[in-house]
């Protein structure tokens, strides 16, 4: 099944108790392209500056990545984000943030993209979102995220935004702000009215919760000994879930579940290191025998 992203490439700078990383790749949409091209083909929308470096290219070419949708744009600089880790590493400070082209139009979507069958909305504008929902044909699944800076500024754009996907990926505090709400339970049920027929609530190291017209489930976090830089976890989750979905063919309840449980092993291996540089490397067998771990310590019969 074809699987889009559209969302951030970005040049980051990263400082945590475990080092310190200058000028690496980041953005939303490659360390979502990263995690979900493990399970199937992504197409990546989205946009750079002429100072876009070769090298980053050719590490996104060593994945099946399709990158006719990849806009390099004359004149403009890429997005360029600097931020650092402390104490608990929960949430990053963010010490610096150029938009740059990402303050310019969107990308457009390739026309050979148009008939996208499963569809990640990567954190932007919500209008931003609408405006590449509308490019495609015939999507069978499209999930967004968002954040709080729309949440606060633009809630009517993004509740439009939510009446038009089947699911979305949010964290806790952003889908608390959103609803009012305090317990997650209430919290996903309330998401539920505004339109998506899933949602997923990271809750960082606690693990994740779904909730559907079926219930909640939740699952912890993988447990790790190694947090050297969660930069991009959230979106390496989101590439797990997408990506298995797409090659599954399917999003029934019982996929959602086998999917959450992959997405949660691909957050587990991005932060493990700065940027990609953990699973730049990583084959799918090595996943495999994660999930496999995972799934075993869940077990209680």
């Amino acid at each position: 099944m074809s699987l889009l992203v559209t969302g951030s490439i970005g040049i980051d700078t990263v400082s945590s108790p475990h080092g310190h990383a200058e000028g690496v790749l980041g953005g939303s949409a490659v360390y979502f392209s990263f995690a979900a091209s493990q399970y199937a083909p992504v197409r990546l929308v989205g946009v750079v500056g002429d100072d876009f470096p070769d090298e980053f290219r050719a590490v996104l070419e060593t994945r099946e990545i399709d990158l006719a949708g990849l806009e390099v744009r004359k004149g403009s600089q890429t997005f360029r984000w600097t931020g650092k880790f402390e104490g608990d590493m929960s949430e990053a400070e963010t010490v610096g943030v150029s938009l740059n082209v990402l303050a310019e139009a969107g990308p457009k979507v390739p026309a050979s993209f148009a008939d996208s069958e499963y569809v990640f909305l990567a954190n932007t504008h919500p209008s931003l979102q609408r405006e590449l929902l509308a490019q495609l044909t015939s999507p069978k699944l499209v999930v967004c995220d968002t954040m709080n800076l729309w949440i606060e500024n633009e809630r009517d754009s993004l509740l439009q935004t939510l009446k038009l996907v089947h699911g979305v990926i949010i964290n806790d505090a952003e889908a608390r702000q959103l609803t009012g709400r305090m317990n997650l339970i209430e919290v996903g049920e309330t998401i539920l009215e505004f339109g998506p027929q899933f949602v997923i609530i990271k809750k960082g190291e606690h693990g994740a919760m779904l909730v559907t017209s079926d219930g909640p489930v939740t699952l912890p976090a993988f447990p790790t000994k190694t947090v050297c830089d969660p930069t991009g976890a959230g979106d390496s989750f989101a590439g797990g879930v997408l990506g298995y979905l797409a090659s599954q063919g399917e999003h029934d309840s019982a996929a959602l579940r086998r999917a959450l449980v992959r997405g949660t092993v691909a957050a587990s291996f991005t932060i493990e290191d700065f940027s990609l540089r953990r699973v730049q490397g990583l084959d799918r067998s090595e996943i495999d025998r994660r999930v496999d771990k995972f799934v075993n310590m869940l077990q209680f019969s």
